[in-house]
């Protein structure tokens, strides 16, 4: 005999809604490449700033470096082994690592905001305004972007700064196409369309509507423009134009490695690349788990 509860709360609670934050959580807790990601971005974020200063190595004086054994082997007294100046090996992948990752998050931080305020001001006003905007985005992404930096450095000088604005400020015009695509397709809804109609300014409607429905992208590509930062300043370093001396990044040391390597000194190359593959690896595979986060299609209704 099946009963039933006289408790009418059961059926209400059956039948609320799963808040829409939880329910892209679990979306994300679901890929376990992108929670293996996430530990890894985060102690490496945190190796990176704590352990020069928790177990400290000299990487700025190779004076005092030369009181080392150069392109020594991995030991007990220097884990990674040390490279041609002397340097420990292990120390200076973190060393390098905090300017590589600290360019690239502010670098991609940069590169968001622009693209996504152009993009959505060039997609929601529409018209000529649109037609200008994208015609000056096609002239810029006609120029190569690698020679672009590599001008521009070779001009300006190549101090932490400066990669930082030069990246960031010229790293976001594939970004804008993306959201300009979002907000051309936001302003023709009827929900967009109601607002204007009851009196709401193009920009309330962009603060209120646009940017609210534009952010599964926005989001997914900011994880991207940090991975891109993060190679190109890797790859402007490998060309002997990254961050200058004292300080050095993982593309520096990339490049002073494969003049050693075919010495059979592998310790000063294999691990920083296993490092940097492993970050843009990691980053790339957090921004294909937050973009089916914020998938509305997977979301319960």
């Amino acid at each position: 005999m099946t009963t039933v509860s006289s408790d009418p709360t059961i059926g209400h609670l059956e039948d609320a809604p799963v808040p829409m934050w939880r329910q892209r959580t679990k979306i994300f807790m679901a890929n376990k490449l992108a929670i293996a990601s996430c530990v890894y971005v985060i102690v490496l974020t945190l190796a990176c700033f704590l352990l020069p200063h928790l177990h400290p190595t000299n990487q700025t004086n190779q004076a005092t470096a030369f009181g080392t054994p150069q392109n020594a082997a991995p030991s007990s007294a220097h884990w990674l082994g040390t490279d041609s100046s002397g340097y420990d090996v292990l120390g200076r992948i973190f060393f390098g690592g905090e300017y590589s990752l600290t360019l690239g998050f502010l670098a991609g931080f940069i590169t968001i905001v622009v693209g996504t305020l152009y993009g959505m001001i060039s997609g929601f006003l529409g018209g000529i305004v649109d037609t200008a905007m994208m015609r000056l985005i096609d002239a810029f992404l006609s120029i190569p972007y690698l020679f672009l930096l590599i001008t521009l450095i070779t001009i300006f000088g190549r101090s932490t700064t400066f990669l930082i604005a030069i990246i960031g400020f010229t790293g976001w015009w594939g970004n804008a196409r993306i959201i300009r695509s979002d907000a051309l397709l936001i302003r023709n809804l009827d929900y967009a369309k109601a607002s204007t109609s009851m009196g709401a300014n193009k920009w309330h409607v962009i603060r209120r509507h646009v940017f609210p429905n534009s952010i599964s992208n926005i989001v997914t590509v900011a994880t991207f423009s940090v991975a891109d930062a993060i190679l190109f300043l890797s790859a402007l370093g490998f060309l002997g134009l990254g961050i200058q001396t004292p300080q050095t990044d993982w593309g520096t040391m990339l490049q002073a490695g494969t003049s050693q390597i075919q010495n059979g000194y592998w310790w000063e190359v294999f691990p920083v690349a296993v490092v940097f593959i492993l970050i843009v690896v990691a980053i790339n595979y957090i921004g294909d788990a937050l973009r089916d986060a914020f998938e509305v299609r997977l979301l319960e209704r």
